[in-house]
């Protein structure tokens, strides 16, 4: 009989599994029984600490939130421009480390309070900015929407990046769409170089916060 003894069920250690688990399979892949599985465990077990798939689901988006700004202090001299741009690339980075993982955090709750500090000091930044209150969460939701909805498009053409899902050739679509020249032309800034496509649109939302809310 074996003596070694197994580390104690809790929320974080399902997490943790869940999004290992989640490279693997994928969101439509990544069960309760699947998960139980990883952790030798039957799948009751597991309902001992969430309700439902939606309950980890938010669990798994709270571990990514902490695993994003564990050891991450924002920088003392950042004005408003630079927060919003280093905040939004390091989610991205984050999201695009697991497969679907924009899916993941897209309509999720954290569970624990580690993003209120985040946002407080971004709110911050904005009001003394001269933004409301309100046009400051607007700027933050804005963008934090921007790049959860890039990313869920661009895993959607490459699950994993630099993996292109089949339907995605760039030139076969300019071949099918070529009594559409424009729309043809437009293939390769709508679906290469997500780098640059992404910095692009983040920074005409910068520009349009400035201009919107005469942002210092």
């Amino acid at each position: 009989m074996s003596t070694e003894r197994r580390a104690p069920l809790d929320r974080r250690r399902v997490a943790d599994t869940a999004l290992t688990l989640l490279n693997e399979v994928g969101l439509d892949g990544l069960t309760l029984r699947a998960i139980a599985r990883e952790l030798d465990v039957k799948a009751p077990a597991l309902y001992w600490h969430f309700k439902d798939k939606q309950a980890l689901l938010d669990e798994m988006a709270t571990e990514m939130f902490r695993r994003m700004t564990d050891g991450i202090e924002p920088a003392p001299d950042d004005d408003w421009r630079e927060r919003l741009l280093r905040s939004n690339r390091v989610l991205r980075r984050t999201l695009l480390a697991y497969r679907d993982g924009a899916k993941v955090f897209s309509g999720t709750r954290f569970t624990g309070l580690e993003h209120a500090e985040h946002q407080e000091n971004g709110l911050r930044l904005l009001t003394s900015a001269g933004l409301t209150v309100p046009q400051a969460a607007r700027a933050l939701q804005t963008t934090f929407l921007y790049t959860l909805g890039f990313v869920a498009e661009e895993q959607g053409v490459e699950p994993v990046p630099g993996e292109r899902r089949e339907g995605f050739d760039v030139e076969e679509r300019a071949r099918l769409m070529a009594d559409h020249p424009l729309a043809a032309q437009a293939g390769p800034a709508l679906f290469g170089d997500y780098d640059r496509q992404y910095e692009e649109g983040l920074a005409l939302i910068l520009a349009g916060i400035e201009a919107r809310y005469g942002a210092r």
